[in-house]
């Protein structure tokens, strides 16, 4: 087997556009975080601050959960990793 590239098989799909973040702004972000994390039962309520930081392997902003209970925090973070994976934090324009 050739080595792996992103037209592998001639599907002519690019992996780094299929998994690229898109960009949203600080308040985009929130929005969506907020309105994931009320739409489960057991995270209604929790409070939480985007933190700006340097970029890394994983993205340029983390969030810090407060107000959450022990029952909801397993969910509360898979629901802010799944937008981490998705999102890149950008300037407002």
């Amino acid at each position: 087997m050739a080595g792996l590239s992103g037209m592998e098989g001639g599907c002519g799909m690019d992996f780094d556009t299929l998994f690229a973040k898109t960009p949203a702004t600080l308040e985009e972000i929130q929005a969506r975080v907020s309105c994931a994390l009320e739409r489960h039962p057991l995270c209604r309520g929790v409070k939480f601050d985007i933190v700006s930081m340097p970029r890394t392997n994983k993205g340029n902003w983390t969030i810090s959960l407060r107000s959450v209970t022990p029952d909801a925090l397993w969910e509360a973070s898979e629901i802010v990793a799944d937008i981490q994976d998705a999102y890149d934090l950008c300037a407002a324009a």
